[in-house]
């Protein structure tokens, strides 16, 4: 009995110590292809400025709003137009979007207000709604809790001087109030951003990022328009995937955006990063389940447990954790020139073993709520709306 459990311990030991290395091996990765990203910058064609409208789909008030969307009001570029959708007349942002007409009167701008539905997804409803009133053959999807310089449009748009790409996406810098806001945001700027930029060098883009999206029409229409997405959660990977399956590029712009963040408890948190790791689970099992070899800081304290405190099981831990932490700082202190990151580096653990507890949470149900209702993931990554108990 006694070799059995000593030999059950060996093989945990390895295996953790091989979760380990992988980790280590991820975090070099990301290190490589972070460098590879932020070292190129896109040169700029002043004579390259195509008219573009923007589709801001609206629900609610985010931190700063008029600021953010005032912020898209101010762009150095010849002709754009802006298009807010929103369902509810009775939406507090109608009101924000009402001062800011009236107070950028030189900007052709617009409010759609229809509670047309094409799909489970309301806020993909909503960029359709304000698709009908869209003037030019350039679209850019902006979310409305997002922050612009005046430089916007005129890099975020170079890219689509090769008529061979379809779509161009950007990274973004969060902006936060409050403490589990700076959590999420150091979640996002040292793991989520890391991830794309690991996906970009492996495989190149396949998928978009929601907060700044730029599409011709004529490849939205390729695709089947927005019904074609309408029933997504991931409708920004669809808008990014889909392309990409008809021959198209995308490609991920050096244009940092800032992004509200207002989360305002841990459950919060929990809930909505629960949601949209149910829907990677859904859809890319496969994938879901190797991102075990992602969690290196987990897995080095694990095996240190595992290896009784001794002085390898520290080397590891303490090695896992020196990389991860420079892969953290070289993604959001330089690369994104984050400033909460910068601030609460020192965070990047305990948001490490938060992100492992939301990943194993994953693996159990696919029912979220979403914005006050009650929705079934099915196994592509579509929504089902259930009713809700009353």
């Amino acid at each position: 009995m006694l070799q059995i459990s000593l030999d059950y311990s060996a093989a945990i030991q390895f295996l953790l110590l091989i979760l380990c290395l992988a980790g280590i091996s991820y975090y070099c990765y990301g290190i490589y292809a972070a460098i590879q990203f932020f070292s190129h910058q896109t040169q700029i064609d002043p004579d390259f400025h195509p008219p573009i409208t923007i589709l801001k789909p609206i629900c609610g008030l985010d931190i700063e709003t008029y600021e953010n969307f005032a912020s898209f009001c101010q762009q150095d570029y010849s002709e754009y137009q802006i298009v807010f959708g929103v369902r509810d007349g009775n939406d507090p942002s109608v009101q924000v979007v009402k001062q800011i007409i009236e107070d950028f009167p030189e900007v052709d701008i617009s409010l759609v207000i229809s509670d047309r539905t094409i799909g489970t997804n309301l806020k993909v409803s909503n960029l359709a709604n304000a698709e009908v009133e869209a003037k030019y053959s350039l679209l850019l999807l902006a979310d409305s809790d997002v922050r612009v310089g005046r430089d916007y449009l005129q890099r975020v748009i170079q890219p689509m001087r090769d008529p061979g790409v379809g779509v161009v996406t950007c990274l973004y810098r969060p902006f936060v109030r409050g403490w589990v806001a700076i959590l999420e945001a150091v979640g996002i700027s040292t793991e989520y951003h890391a991830s794309v930029l690991v996906a970009r060098s492996l495989e190149g883009m396949k998928f978009a990022l929601g907060p700044t999206i730029a599409i011709r029409k004529s490849v939205l229409e390729e695709i089947g328009g927005f019904v074609a997405i309408a029933d997504y959660l991931a409708d920004d990977f669809q808008l990014g995937y889909l392309p990409t399956q008809v021959g198209y590029k995308v490609v991920l712009s050096d244009y940092i955006i800032d992004h509200a963040i207002a989360t305002e408890s841990l459950l919060d948190l929990i809930h909505r990063q629960t949601r949209w790791n149910c829907c990677t689970r859904v859809s890319r099992p496969w994938g879901y389940l190797g991102l075990i070899f992602t969690h290196g800081t987990v897995m080095s304290l694990l095996f240190l447990i595992a290896t009784g405190g001794s002085i390898f099981g520290w080397a590891i831990a303490l090695f896992t954790l020196s990389v991860r932490l420079i892969m953290a700082w070289i993604v959001g202190v330089k690369g994104l020139k984050d400033p909460v990151v910068s601030k609460f580096l020192w965070l990047v653990p305990l948001r490490d073993f938060i992100t492992f507890g939301i990943w194993c949470n994953g693996f159990f149900g696919s029912t979220i709520e979403w914005r006050g209702r009650r929705l079934k993931l099915t196994k592509d990554g579509k929504l089902v709306a259930i009713a809700m108990k009353m």
